[in-house]
């Protein structure tokens, strides 16, 4: 479906991304699946599935463009479950308020984020004090009290472990930062405001379901390469901030 050629690092690095994963439940968990299957948090109120091909979509794009041997689709998961423990790979999307997870949901998932389970968070509406965005960031606040959401440095991972991400793109273009919480080297919560699914997401009979907009295809090509980018980084965590990898980036910037 998407015809772009891939901006992409040395085979033998994606070779080695594609069985690593730098993550995993508490040594007292379930085992986790064989492939990446991410795990589509369904919460109360609100309305946890604006877009259901979303991440097939992605998905999709992901077996093209590396050698990670990923599912179908993404699986439902309870967010007040133990569930969460089987997907080191959770996404939180949504548009609408929902309800805050009882105290017990909250301690589970921080536990999960912090044991090296990553989060990212796909905000349909693109506001900080209404409808889903504002309860997200509650959230954010009760999981990790003392670490704020802060924009990402454009040298993160996540702006170029596959792809050299120039624009943040998305159903929307609300905001070119990509805001994360950062513990020691790994950051396990991302959150994009620009509605990633929106972008991602395939009628039946193979046309896109939302236009981009004001940016059109390359808005969305971009919200693409942003989720191969946080696709690879949740499996392989900060490999591509080791310095073996500096010339070869530099290289490709120059060549943009």
């Amino acid at each position: 479906m998407l015809r772009w050629t891939a901006g992409a690092t040395a085979a033998s690095v994606l070779g080695a991304a594609a069985g690593a994963r730098a993550q995993g439940p508490p040594p007292d968990g379930p085992a986790a699946p064989p492939d990446f299957t991410p795990g589509h948090l369904r919460y109360a109120g609100g309305r946890w599935q604006e877009y259901p091909t979303a991440l097939s979509s992605l998905l999709d794009e992901v077996r093209k463009r590396t050698s990670i041997e990923g599912a179908q689709d993404g699986q439902t998961v309870d967010l007040a479950s133990d569930q969460i423990f089987e997907h080191p790979f959770l996404y939180l999307s949504g548009r609408y308020e929902f309800e805050m997870p009882p105290p017990p949901a909250i301690e589970r998932l921080r536990r999960h984020l912090t044991y090296g389970g990553f989060m990212l968070i796909d905000d349909g509406l693109g506001s900080n004090e209404d409808g889903f965005g504002r309860v997200a960031r509650a959230l954010i606040e009760r999981l990790f009290p003392r670490h704020p959401l802060e924009p990402l440095s454009r040298e993160h991972p996540v702006f170029r472990s596959y792809y050299l991400i120039r624009s943040v793109g998305g159903r929307q273009a609300v905001s070119q930062d990509i805001e994360g919480i950062q513990m020691g080297i790994f950051t396990p919560v991302v959150y994009c405001r620009n509605d990633l699914g929106g972008a991602w997401a395939v009628r039946p009979d193979g046309g896109w379901v939302e236009e981009c907009w004001p940016g059109g295809e390359p808005q969305r090509r971009s919200a693409f390469q942003l989720g191969v980018n946080i696709a690879l980084y949740s499996m392989t965590g900060n490999y591509k901030q080791d310095l073996i990898h500096h010339p070869f980036i530099q290289r490709r910037l120059n060549q943009s």
